[in-house]
């Protein structure tokens, strides 16, 4: 068991990785979207009747890939937060974006000339879905593929037009900065993360399992550092939605071919809503 010591001074130390959520109130949770607009403005427009001030929203991930209007959805991603904060009693912070397996890709993408082996660290991002949005930002896989048979510089050039292509757009930018590894409550009820951890580490120790999950998750039979709950929003095993008593799926398979999910949860953890889109 990872005593709660050791969490709190970990979270303390490094706000710009988690967010502390107010416990106590309502809070709603959106799984993975991989870029399916037309269900995030479905879901959006089910949200905005059913939020009211003192709840708080958090995005758990994945906005970007697999569905092709990857811009289109980053905007509706801000646009709801403006208007959400904008109603009297909300504050900016009760919106919170955690960081996805597609953003930390494409992450990773922009900085490909660093890579030992970009040929084959390109073709793994492809092959886990990166391509749309390498297109929404105005390249094509082709044209890194090309890049790298020419060197280093041509490489450099690719990708910094795809950062540069990026900052184009409003709010892109920005939002992929303010990205969180985690989020959680601070009465110790709820934790949420993008693709779950590894119940045998603590927060600090997470690596990649944030964004990649832990083949433990599923299977954790007692509360994680003290939480009565933790919540990912991502499968990447397609296991479908799932509620347990120390550990919640979302991921209904947006951008998969399924539904785009969130959830309410109650001040004692209990979900006490689910909307799917």
């Amino acid at each position: 068991m990872i005593v709660e010591a050791e969490r709190t001074s970990t979270t303390q130390a490094d706000s710009n990785v988690f967010a502390t959520l107010r416990g106590g109130g309502r809070v709603w949770a959106v799984a993975a979207v991989r870029g399916e607009h037309a269900r995030l403005c479905a879901l959006h427009a089910r949200l905005s009747r059913e939020l009211r001030p003192g709840d708080q929203l958090v995005y758990l991930g994945d906005y970007l890939g697999c569905g092709a209007p990857v811009l289109q959805t980053i905007d509706e991603l801000l646009t709801f937060r403006r208007s959400f904060i904008a109603t009297p009693g909300v504050e900016v912070e009760d919106v919170v974006y955690l960081r996805g397996t597609q953003e930390e890709m494409w992450q990773k993408l922009l900085q490909l000339q660093f890579a030992p082996n970009p040929a084959e660290v390109l073709r793994w991002m492809v092959d886990h879905g990166i391509a749309p949005t390498i297109a929404a930002y105005g390249g094509s896989v082709e044209e890194g593929q090309n890049a790298i048979r020419e060197g280093i510089l041509a490489l450099t050039r690719w990708t910094s037009q795809l950062r540069q292509t990026m900052r184009n757009y409003d709010g892109h930018t920005t939002l992929m900065s303010v990205l969180k590894h985690a989020a959680f409550t601070d009465d110790n009820t709820l934790l949420f993360t993008h693709a779950g951890l590894d119940p045998t580490r603590p927060l600090s120790a997470q690596v990649d399992a944030f964004w990649w999950g832990s083949s433990l998750f599923a299977g954790m039979d007692e509360p994680y550092s003290g939480f009565k709950l933790v919540v990912r929003g991502a499968d990447r095993r397609h296991g479908g939605k799932v509620l347990g008593p120390f550990a919640a799926t979302l991921d209904s398979g947006s951008g998969h071919g399924g539904t785009l999910t969130a959830a309410c949860f109650g001040a004692d953890g209990a979900i006490l809503h689910i909307l799917e889109a």
